[in-house]
């Protein structure tokens, strides 16, 4: 997540940040203009978007797809055929994704442009394959259209028509690190987006789930790409087949080692040898979702030379692999925008907060976020899933809780008062999604232990309040950002006051008494008087805890994935001094 005020409506400061404080132990916290990092992302303009759109447009589709891969003989470029027209109101969270780079020459012929497809999975964040992102500098020749099942086509006067759709420029991109170009394994991005689009999001897979990959599960694909194995076109219009899904014994018959279980699956009937019976995705589908159930099941990863080779199989990334590296690129605590989480704390002397920005397994030199008095819980969050980080805060006075959120259209930092009177609750947790609907939630322990789950609508508001259990004030420190085994849903880390064992409660993606599973005594940890979960901080995927001594010595505990004794690694010395700080965020 990023929070910025930017210097005009031209740019975006990356990890600028206002500092917003009561000014009052009664008044709502207000902006002040106190910048921190202020290296800043030029945002494209709408011309320069639809200039890179048209420079893809008249590049050789036969690109399409095909950025930085190389896979072995039995396959080609990675990349409907047999496929209906499908409206964008069917697929709402369909994605186009155009690349065009000139190579700063008036020679054509060593123009780069391409075409893939995507996913909205949050406001800001597009989920697509690593081969059409790695290699690619989508930040500088990047554009993403949403909201039109048509692709772009040059008006009468020379100028480019969206019909209908919206044009965003790309902020970040992230692809799996173990991506490989020549076996296509990891095949997974994320891109994110300068701003926020309206498109409605689609939910990925959970890590758990068997149902969606068992062999005859019907499936759908979506794509723009090739509707025959006898031309290089690519489809006007957005289309849809079904797929049933097939078994790993099926995909490794027919491609051999280079079908690779678990990272991968495969569906589809066995391809006819021409496009008459054959339905299958093809080259410029690449990124573009397989949907089982309302849930992105597979990312159109490769296949066969012109898609139709007697007896093959669609190749697809298996998204259940992959929930746990790609759900800290979608929801995350980060204040300097690189995809590693990042640490708020305050300082209790005198109410000062500070941005920690995350270096990995340290942290860079602290910012001041000036003064935050007359609160007394500090919660990292983005409530409303749009990249700019927000911050979910208790006033001392009357235990009212407050959203603090950027406002793009106003350029301004905002305060909205989301609770009354939560003077009593021992416990506030902003972890984010906890009920498995992709929309951040927030927890609560009131005076007498019972468990709440606020379910987030996603715009600082949240639905009735849901009785998870009581029992929960035997517990001294109660932390949740972040995923801590993998599965792609957010966790609970507590700390038992009696004999400080620590307990993870592993979430399920329910609502209600069923949110947590039976807790697991991970740790015996009584050396450490202050805790953190603000998500992951080493930037591998996997969430990460941070522990303070009395002594002001502070440590970093890299996460596993593993819900045992060994959910962290070997603690890592993060420096000394750290007692001066009360809150951590």
């Amino acid at each position: 997540m990023r929070i910025a005020i930017p210097a005009a409506a031209t740019t975006l400061a990356v990890g600028v940040i206002g500092a917003f404080l009561t000014t009052s132990a009664n008044a709502s916290p207000a902006p002040l203009p106190a910048p921190g990092n202020t290296a800043s992302v030029s945002a494209p303009s709408q011309a320069q978007l639809t200039a890179r759109i048209d420079g893809a447009l008249k590049t050789d589709p036969q690109t399409a797809g095909s950025a930085s891969t190389s896979m072995s003989a039995n396959s080609t470029n990675p990349n409907v055929i047999g496929g209906t027209d499908t409206s964008i109101s069917t697929a709402p969270w369909m994605a186009q994704l155009w690349y065009y780079d000139d190579k700063g020459t008036t020679d054509t012929s060593d123009d780069v442009g391409f075409f893939c497809g995507g996913t909205v999975v949050s406001p800001t964040k597009i989920l697509t394959a690593a081969h059409c992102v790695k290699g690619a500098n989508w930040k500088t020749y990047g554009a993403v259209v949403t909201g039109t099942d048509q692709l772009p086509t040059t008006n009468s006067d020379g100028t480019t028509n969206l019909h209908g759709g919206t044009v965003s420029g790309v902020w970040r991109q992230w692809n799996h690190s173990s991506f490989n170009a020549t076996t296509v394994a990891n095949d997974i991005a994320v891109l994110t987006l300068a701003s926020p689009v309206t498109a409605k999001p689609l939910k990925l897979t959970t890590s758990n789930d068997t149902a969606s990959y068992t062999a005859g599960t019907t499936a759908t694909v979506y794509g723009w790409g090739r509707t025959s194995s006898t031309s290089q076109d690519i489809s006007q219009t957005l289309q849809s087949a079904t797929l049933p899904i097939n078994s790993n014994t099926t995909c490794g018959s027919y491609f051999g080692s280079d079908f690779i279980a678990g990272d991968m699956v495969c569906a589809g009937h066995p391809a006819t040898g021409s496009d008459t019976g054959t339905v299958t995705p093809c080259n410029g589908d690449s990124g573009g979702p397989l949907v089982v159930g309302g849930k992105i099941v597979g990312v159109v990863s490769w296949g066969v030379q012109d898609c139709v080779s007697s007896g093959a199989y669609s190749v697809f990334t298996k998204v259940s692999t992959y929930v746990g590296a790609t759900e800290p690129r979608i929801d995350d605590t980060n204040l300097s925008a690189d995809s590693k989480a990042d640490l708020f704390v305050r300082r209790s002397s005198d109410g000062t907060g500070y941005e920690y920005d995350s270096k990995g397994t340290s942290f860079a030199a602290r910012q001041s976020l000036g003064k935050w008095s007359g609160l007394n819980v500090i919660l990292q969050a983005d409530l409303n899933r749009d990249d700019y980080q927000d911050f979910v805060v208790r006033r001392s006075s009357d235990g009212a809780i407050l959203w603090g959120h950027y406002v793009p259209s106003s350029n301004t930092f905002t305060w909205t008062q989301i609770f009354s009177n939560w003077k009593t609750r021992t416990r506030i947790a902003a972890p984010g999604d906890v009920t498995g609907d992709a929309i951040p939630d927030l927890l609560s322990v009131d005076s007498g232990g019972v468990l709440w789950i606020y379910p987030g609508k996603g715009n600082g508001t949240f639905s009735a309040r849901i009785e998870v259990g009581t029992g929960w004030n035997q517990y001294n420190s109660f932390s949740a950002h972040g995923d801590f085994t993998g599965d792609g849903k957010a966790d609970l880390i507590v700390r038992k006051s009696s004999n400080s064992y620590m307990y993870l409660y592993k979430g399920t993606g329910k609502a209600g008494s069923g949110a947590f599973s039976s807790r697991i005594h991970v740790r015996t940890w009584s050396g450490y008087n202050a805790f953190d979960a603000v998500g992951d901080i080493t930037g591998d995927g996997k969430a990460d805890f941070v522990t303070r001594t009395p002594g002001g010595t502070l440590y970093l505990y890299p996460g596993t994935g593993k819900a045992t004794s060994d959910i962290f690694g070997s603690r890592i010395t993060i420096g000394t001094g750290w007692q001066q700080y009360g809150i951590f965020g």
